[in-house]
């Protein structure tokens, strides 16, 4: 089945430009789109589309606002959502991140990396732009800032660690297992176990929590 996707950006000629890219892609279809975030909120919410892109600077409601409001923590059915920009701030990352999206991306990633950050958020998983997540990697390693959340009532295992950091790192369940020698299904026990533990929702929780914890970068 097509992947049904919103696309919101508050500039008519790159939403023009993203829902053509997009509606070019097989497998994905365009549902909606909208110019300003509170209406990006109401079409998601009356089309429950797969995939929800918003930008990030948007009148009304700002993408990280509308991305909390459609997948955040309190949201009893989240919609997936991916992140687009033009600007790569840290603190549009992590603000972003930590407000449910599935997935961060510059809107110079290209039709392909594109179509991808699409296709992980529709299944479940995450892409955030290699460069970004190479500098948020070293953002939290360098960071002292932020209090670094408490470790999980049941401890993890040594094979779940090793997963974890794979994951933080950006990789697929695919390489994870060919990194580790696992087989696939193994790599998505460890990963749903992982989500248990640590009272995660998605894969994205579960990297930016092994950035918060400094199991990466340092």
């Amino acid at each position: 089945m097509s992947i049904r996707v919103l696309v919101a950006d508050d500039q008519d000629i790159v939403r023009a430009g993203l829902c053509m890219i997009l509606g070019a892609q097989p497998g994905i279809t365009v549902v909606g789109e909208a110019a300003d975030g509170r209406r990006a909120i109401s079409l998601a919410r009356s089309l429950r589309p797969d995939v929800c892109l918003l930008d990030i600077r948007m009148p009304e409601v700002d993408g990280i606002e509308a991305t909390r409001q459609l997948a955040g923590a309190d949201v009893a059915d989240p919609l997936a959502v991916v992140v687009i920009t033009t600007f790569d701030l840290d603190e549009y990352v992590y603000g972003a991140l930590k407000a449910g999206a599935r997935g961060f991306l510059l809107k110079d990633a290209g039709a392909e990396l594109l179509a991808q950050a699409v296709h992980a958020a529709a299944r479940g998983d995450a892409l955030i732009a290699p460069n970004i997540t190479a500098r948020l990697l070293s953002s939290f390693a360098n960071s002292r800032s932020r209090a670094v959340p408490p470790e999980p009532v049941e401890p993890l295992t040594a094979r779940e660690e090793q997963v974890l950091r794979a994951a933080a790192r950006g990789r697929t369940n695919s390489e994870i297992g060919v990194e580790l020698s696992i087989s696939l299904s193994t790599v998505k026990t460890h990963i749903a176990a992982l989500m248990r533990k640590l009272n995660a929702r998605n894969r994205v929780e579960i990297v930016m929590w092994a950035y918060e914890t400094r199991r990466v970068g340092t």
